[in-house]
């Protein structure tokens, strides 16, 4: 992959189209950043453009976007609010998450610094999170509005100037910054947290970086900027957030995920199992397996008890799910060609080893066999000869009888 940055577009939370620009590093990004932008600028403040650039020289990809109503995005900001910029924020993670790769870091300046500590637990793949002169409650904005407060109050708006660009305050943006709990959400964040905040801001002042700190758990770390300023428009202020936000990064996102080469999409009818391939520093164990049916993906592994890493089910589990699925569909289409009335069927299964002699009904007598049991939840209007009957079908599922007939399994070499 060539180093560079491409524009993006993707929905936002309330419908409206969103413009981003990632930002790409030479070769495969070692991992993907989501950046917030402080309150009414855009993803192409002075800023948030040398910051993305800086990562990326570290090998980091970074998505920033304009939220709603700002900058290229669609959208009325007037209707925005600090709840709708964390679920923008979402759905930019969720973007990434579908189309590349999840966002390990999540960024914020200023007011986007409150957004991204509200949108952390939303973002479980995310395990690091750092803020830039960010307020510690987001209601510090408010200040923004103090002439024009009584206003908002008593006709529902006003018209703000706020950097020299007018916009329009609703009276529900008042209320929702008002009932944000960021000291909770602080607590709970459960990433590494990285604060930067300059001693002489004017914005926001360096008490709220203190307020954060005090009230998120470890490991949470505190740089101080120095002389910069709120919006960090010297280049040098920039380039050094980058270089120690990259450095910093380093212990909680890991190398590049290390996989064996893909395998080749197999024909229909061909499943594919392949090793994902052992990669401690990203908690994949060596039992960890790739599954191709056709076009789906499916994950295999044991749980950690047993020397895995849990990344999906063990291969019992996948047995079991086969039959289980097989067994609710069946009851579905023999119930709908009979046009009986069943709304839902729900199959639990369970898989052990059993002693033979504890076995009235089986053949073998000694040593251990697998017994599963299959619990089967039917709901719907039906009379009892109707789920007698589907009782009596669910032993008909192809992959029951398979299992129930002889088997025979031929392995070879490849190549």
């Amino acid at each position: 992959m060539a180093a560079g940055f491409e524009k993006l577009t993707f929905p936002g939370s309330q419908g409206a189209t969103l413009a981003g620009r990632l930002e790409l590093p030479e070769g495969e990004p070692r991992a993907f950043a989501l950046f917030a932008h402080c309150f009414t600028c855009t993803k192409d403040i002075f800023a948030a453009g040398r910051i993305a650039e800086g990562l990326a020289r570290h090998g980091i990809a970074v998505l920033r976007f304009d939220f709603t109503g700002l900058g290229a995005s669609g959208g009325d900001f007037a209707h925005t609010n600090f709840t709708s910029n964390v679920e923008d924020l979402v759905k930019a993670a969720d973007f990434l998450r579908d189309n590349y790769m999840a966002p390990k870091i999540l960024i914020g300046h200023s007011l986007g610094g409150a957004a991204v500590l509200a949108a952390a637990h939303r973002v479980p793949e995310a395990a690091a999170v750092a803020t830039i002169a960010a307020p510690a409650d987001p209601a510090h904005v408010a200040h923004l509005f103090t002439d024009k407060r009584a206003e908002i109050e008593a006709k529902g708006e006003a018209d703000v100037l706020l950097a020299g660009r007018p916009f329009r305050i609703h009276k529900q943006f008042l209320d929702d910054v008002a009932n944000q709990n960021s000291a909770a959400k602080l607590a709970q964040l459960g990433k590494a947290l990285l604060i930067f905040h300059a001693p002489r801001d004017q914005t926001v002042g360096i008490e709220n970086a203190g307020a954060i700190f005090q009230a998120a758990r470890h490991p949470k770390s505190f740089v101080s900027l120095d002389d910069a300023d709120h919006l960090l428009t010297r280049r040098a202020d920039a380039i050094y957030v980058a270089d120690v936000l990259a450095a910093w990064a380093d212990r909680y996102i890991g190398a590049a995920e290390k996989r064996l080469p893909e395998p080749i999409a197999p024909e229909e009818g061909t499943v594919v199992v392949s090793e994902r391939g052992a990669d401690a520093a990203r908690g994949i164990s060596r039992l960890a397996q790739d599954i191709l049916v056709g076009h789906h993906r499916l994950a295999a592994d044991e749980p950690t008890e047993a020397g895995g890493s849990d990344l999906g089910p063990n291969p019992y589990d996948l047995l079991l799910a086969a039959l289980g699925a097989c067994t609710s569909m069946t009851l579905r289409l023999y119930a709908d060609h009979k046009q009986w009335p069943l709304e839902r069927t729900t199959v639990r299964l369970t898989h052990e080893k059993i002693h033979a002699a504890d076995c009235a009904d089986c053949e073998t007598r000694e040593g251990k066999i697998d017994q599963i049991e299959r619990n089967i939840e039917i709901a719907g209007p039906l009379d009892p000869q109707q789920r007698q009957r589907l009782l009596e079908i669910a032993e008909k599922c192809p992959v029951h009888r398979t299992l129930h007939s002889e088997i025979k399994i031929r392995s070879r070499l490849a190549g």
